[in-house]
């Protein structure tokens, strides 16, 4: 029992901050009750869905600096794919393509030898261009059904948009998490060469979490698109906002140890604090100031305890 609490100590800690900050934004605003943590939860969403997929290949080993642009690709094809079929079909061939892009930026780390860093950021100017192509400017439609399901609550008090990332986190974490492929992603991301020599196919490995990280980030796109009602080519600010929620989420950068639920409970962490900024009424500029020191400094202290860890 000791065991199973200290293991999820971390967790349970980023729980109770945000428990406070709920306590402390309703304190500020006391009027902020459903309608205000569905708004919140709307806005959490894409960025949940790239902290996901960072999260992914962190824990493998890597990192993916491409994903808002395979979030952009993604949101501008569902976009297109909906003006011109059903929804359904349209988010299936999304899914199936944030997957293959994923594959494409894994195959390209393992083939080549290039660290992973380099490759990502040669493939997000990549895949900036591919969004660009499919829409030189915003435009497309999405279903009506798509945008009205992040809305609302059918549970009580759980948002939609709540319902939906942990629906669609669990339906792939999971099953993944407790397969022969999930064990094979942590001990890679543990040590790459004691992996190997137990046998497990590493770089098969690599490639397979990256493309789980492209599905997150399709999941991503769609709900970009969801939340516009458009497909917006530009890529949005989910990078560093994803890093930083993984790290503060617990997941150690240099790979092998972590989860999903804490980086995702760090993004709400993230998004309350946003909320609590704006309705103290400062200045939005000064806002993006301290979001960005926080960002920075989390990595800052996940860099430096990951570092610490490869001493000892």
């Amino acid at each position: 029992m000791s065991d199973i609490i200290k293991k999820n100590a971390w967790v349970a800690g980023l729980m109770a901050l945000l428990f406070v900050l709920l306590i402390l934004t309703k304190a500020i605003q006391p009027s902020f009750g459903m309608s205000g943590l569905e708004s919140v939860a709307r806005a959490a969403l894409p960025f949940a869905f790239a902290t996901a997929g960072m999260a992914v290949v962190v824990i493998v080993g890597g990192i993916d600096l491409s994903v808002a642009s395979m979030m952009a690709v993604c949101a501008v094809t569902a976009a297109v794919l909906m003006e011109r079929m059903a929804g359904v079909p349209a988010i299936l061939i999304v899914l199936g393509l944030g997957f293959v892009m994923g594959l494409i930026n894994g195959g390209l780390i393992v083939l080549t030898r290039v660290p992973d860093i380099v490759v990502t950021l040669a493939m997000l100017f990549v895949w900036e261009g591919v969004a660009l192509l499919i829409l030189e400017s915003p435009g497309g439609a999405t279903t009506e059904w798509l945008k009205q399901s992040i809305r609302g609550s059918v549970i009580p008090f759980v948002p939609n948009a709540l319902a939906i990332i942990a629906a669609c986190v669990a339906l792939v974490w999971i099953p993944l998490r407790r397969s022969k492929l999930g064990i094979s992603i942590y001990a890679t991301g543990s040590d790459e060469l004691a992996a190997f020599r137990s046998g497990v196919a590493v770089g098969r490995t690599k490639i397979v979490a990256y493309g789980v990280c492209g599905m997150f980030c399709a999941f991503g796109g769609l709900s970009l698109a969801s939340l516009t009602g458009i497909g917006e080519p530009v890529p949005g600010p989910y990078l560093m906002a994803s890093v930083a929620a993984v790290v503060l989420g617990g997941v150690v950068l240099g790979g092998g140890r972590g989860g999903l639920l804490g980086p995702i409970i760090a993004v709400f962490i993230l998004r309350i604090v946003r909320t609590i900024l704006t309705l103290l009424a400062v200045d939005p500029n000064v806002t993006t100031i301290i979001e960005g020191t926080i960002m920075v400094g989390v990595v800052m202290l996940g860099t430096a305890a990951t570092l610490r860890g490869a001493r000892k």
